[in-house]
């Protein structure tokens, strides 16, 4: 795995033979990750409760969906504290270099 240059080098990029996966806005894509792995969780956690035999199962479903939910924020603040590092680094150079900020979380 390597990291390109892009904007602020926030490209990933996995080779794989003579193909390469390039994850852009990766901040981003992490979110779409985590909110699809939340909503797997709260729908086989759903189906589990259907038979009371599953619904212990799907008790901790629910339960790693709950916990999933705080990575969203992590993601975040993450986000926000790589930007402020980047864009504290360019404001020596020009204030116009600085990483847009979207007023849309997601």
């Amino acid at each position: 795995m390597a990291e390109s240059g892009g904007k602020g080098g926030s490209d990933l990029v996995v080779r794989m033979g003579s193909d390469e996966l390039v994850v852009r806005r990766r901040y981003e894509a992490a979110s779409i990750a985590n909110d699809i792995l939340i909503a797997l969780w709260f729908i086989v956690g759903s189906v589990m409760f259907f038979s009371s035999a599953w619904q212990e199962a799907g008790t901790w479903c629910f339960l790693a969906g709950s916990a999933e939910l705080l990575v969203r924020p992590l993601i975040r603040l993450a986000r926000l504290m790589h930007v402020r590092g980047v864009r504290s680094r360019t404001d020596a150079r020009s204030a116009s270099a600085a990483p847009h900020e979207s007023s849309q979380d997601f």
